[in-house]
């Protein structure tokens, strides 16, 4: 566990990748005229969005031994994020994504990896002694998709789990990535019951449920007794909570978005990084809610400049922010 003085960690496990972004929104890819590279990919995403804070991260995964993974591993040092739990891989390349944003700046995904290294990650090529000193250790599901990825995933969770962690899980559904809904489904719920802070959207909660009602009702047929904070983001809307003795809404903050991508992303970060200083948050529902706010307020002004990563706030940024609201 963290020495005294010492942050605590937060791990964050998974894929990084090469968002290719449109110059022009509102076009399909075909008509783009040109793309910017972007580095993303959830869990990545959310290690820097905690380094941004101020807090203590480290990333989990695999990149390709070329220059895009050579390029996000800089980025991730550059952002104050530990790389010791990095790994390469000579024979796969980096994950590539193209995305389409639409003119309202949501978002559709075409990906290149067949395999890419993210995929390729085996449970021996670990780094266990990273894991065991996370305080808080998050996930997503697109490392559930193959063999040996999935068996890394389990086995980076089983060992945080073991020292002490608190396990928290982003779903981060992208659909076009699974063999089919059906298998998507299956696999985001076989560790559905492991983790203690869950957060998904409204659009994976209508997907998991198979419910069009986003109310109180459908949402609590996701709870599990091990569960301690259920978190729903409704976009522009919002989020609603869940803990064990109690439940609500945060309103959002209106702004001009341009770029969703990260935003969902930038709020996980802003959570767990004031949950990892104190987990007694997760029993009071005043101070979760001051935390929710800070976390909404971080989601919105990610939307608010194109990608994810350079979007990412600063604490002083939040803070000014919320000042002025």
């Amino acid at each position: 566990m963290a020495s005294t003085g010492e942050k605590p960690l937060i791990v964050s496990f998974g894929e990084m990748l090469i968002d290719f972004v449109p110059t022009e929104s509102g076009v399909s890819l075909a008509e783009a005229p040109g793309f910017l590279k972007a580095p993303g990919g959830a869990p990545a995403n959310v290690a820097i969005a905690v380094t941004r804070l101020g807090g203590r991260s480290a990333f989990v995964g695999k990149l390709g031994d070329d220059e895009f993974g050579h390029m996000l591993a800089g980025i991730l040092r550059k952002n104050g994020v530990d790389d010791q739990g990095i790994n390469f891989d000579t024979g796969a390349r980096t994950a590539l994504a193209f995305v389409t944003l639409k003119a309202d700046g949501d978002r559709e995904f075409m990906f290149y990896r067949n395999p890419s290294a993210d995929m390729l990650l085996r449970p021996d090529e670990l780094n266990l002694d990273l894991i065991r000193s996370a305080k808080v250790f998050h996930y997503g599901s697109i490392s559930l998709i193959v063999e040996p990825c999935r068996s890394a995933h389990l086995k980076a969770m089983e060992v945080a789990k073991e020292a002490g962690a608190l396990l928290s899980y982003d779903p981060n559904l992208r659909e076009p990535l699974w063999p089919s809904k059906e298998e998507a489904k299956t696999q985001i719920m076989s560790i559905w019951d492991k983790a203690e802070i869950i957060k998904v959207s409204d659009v994976e909660l209508e997907f998991l449920t198979g419910s069009n009602k986003i109310d109180d009702e459908t949402a609590m047929s996701l709870w599990h007794p091990n569960l301690k904070l259920l978190l729903v983001t409704l976009g522009e809307k919002g989020c609603r909570y869940y803990a064990k003795t109690f439940r609500g809404s945060v309103d959002p903050f209106h702004v001009n978005a341009v770029d969703t991508t990260g935003a969902g992303d930038s709020f996980v970060g802003a959570l767990l990084n004031k949950i990892a200083e104190d987990q007694s948050i997760l029993e009071n529902e005043e101070r979760l809610r001051k935390v929710l706010r800070f976390a909404n307020a971080c989601g919105a002004i990610t939307t608010t400049k194109k990608g994810a990563i350079p979007a990412l706030p600063s604490e002083a940024e939040v803070l000014s922010f919320l000042e002025k609201k």
